[in-house]
């Protein structure tokens, strides 16, 4: 989840490396103004930050460590750098102590930048200390009371917290502020799946309309529908998933466990399953429920074979293990 500070397009000036903004850059995209322009570190930090607001955190990585190279006095530029170490994947401790180290002296350097302060106390939170995260988030907020970011990490605070209730009265703050930011709909949304409230079909569908090719929301989506009884409409997200990315292996699961058992189709299921285990080799649930496939055909060295390929991958699966006691008490 991306909980920092990112900048809107319009407010970058195009002034770094002596290259000014001509008419004719206003026609070129940002991708193009920076093959042109490849150590503009306006240009960098605008990219870095796109990619961040779109949780591509591996590839901002690329762009926020360009940026803070040319330019390490650069506010903007240390505070994406800071941003996409603590995001990283993989990040280590290592990585949590720069970005809080980076953090702490752009706070001394520039007191009032609500985002060097909300990244501060995203760091607090990574090292637990609570406290000192609402502190600085505070003041951030005491500074600029629309910062969107700041409320979401508030929430997620609470979240950690356990207090439901105001992690969600933080996260429709955050939505008030920013209501084109589809992350926050999600965050609501699973909260709200959580209490086993069907809203977040409301909150998963605001993102879906956001972000209607981005597999993580329409499983998001699709996984509610069909969680509350809107088979058929989650089938068809969950059809779509497949279709914006085949590799996507819980997208034909889900359309096996509906025809398995909603729809009554076995063949349809073990299709399915298979096609998720072709796409990740080691999908538990479609080995298992592929055992169970075969043990409605009474086909028990096949169900035997499933639930074997289901334990080589987790041997403490506790579902194929109960059903191999079964079946070899059968045989």
């Amino acid at each position: 989840m991306r909980i920092f500070f990112f900048l809107a397009l319009s407010s970058l000036l195009f002034v770094s490396c002596g290259n000014p903004k001509s008419a004719s850059d206003k026609k070129q995209t940002l991708d193009q103004l920076l093959v042109a322009h490849p150590d503009s570190v306006e240009l960098l930090i605008e990219k870095g930050n796109i990619l961040m607001d779109s949780l591509a955190f591996d590839k901002a990585l690329t762009y926020g460590a360009k940026a803070y190279r040319l330019d390490s006095n650069n506010t903007e530029a240390r505070v994406l750098y800071a941003e996409c170490l603590i995001n990283k994947p993989n990040r280590s401790a290592d990585d949590i102590f720069r970005s809080f180290t980076m953090y702490r002296n752009l706070v001394k350097k520039a007191p009032k930048n609500v985002a060097a302060l909300v990244g501060l106390a995203n760091t607090f939170v990574l090292l637990n200390d609570h406290d000192n995260a609402f502190k600085y988030i505070n003041k951030a907020l005491r500074i600029d009371k629309t910062f969107r970011d700041a409320y979401i990490l508030k929430g997620t605070i609470y979240k950690l917290e356990g207090n439901v209730k105001l992690a969600i009265s933080s996260y429709e703050t955050a939505v008030q502020q920013d209501p084109d930011y589809y992350m926050t709909y999600l965050l609501l949304g699973s909260l709200y799946e959580y209490e086993n409230n069907p809203l977040c079909i409301e909150k998963y569908m605001t993102a879906y309309q956001l972000q209607p090719k981005n597999t993580e929301v329409i499983y998001a989506l699709a996984f509610a529908k069909e969680k509350f009884g809107q088979e058929a409409s989650a089938q068809r997200l969950y059809r779509k998933m497949t279709k914006v990315d085949s590799t996507f292996a819980d997208g034909y699961f889900h359309l096996g466990y509906l025809a398995q058992f909603t729809y009554n189709q076995p063949d349809s299921a073990m299709f399915f399953y298979k096609k998720a285990t072709k796409v990740n080799p080691q999908h538990i649930p479609s080995y298992h429920n592929m055992g169970l496939l075969y043990e409605d055909r009474n086909d028990l060295a096949n169900a035997l074979f499933s639930y074997a390929k289901a334990l080589k991958v987790d041997s403490t699966y506790e579902l194929s293990k109960d059903r191999v006691k079964v079946l070899r008490k059968r045989i």
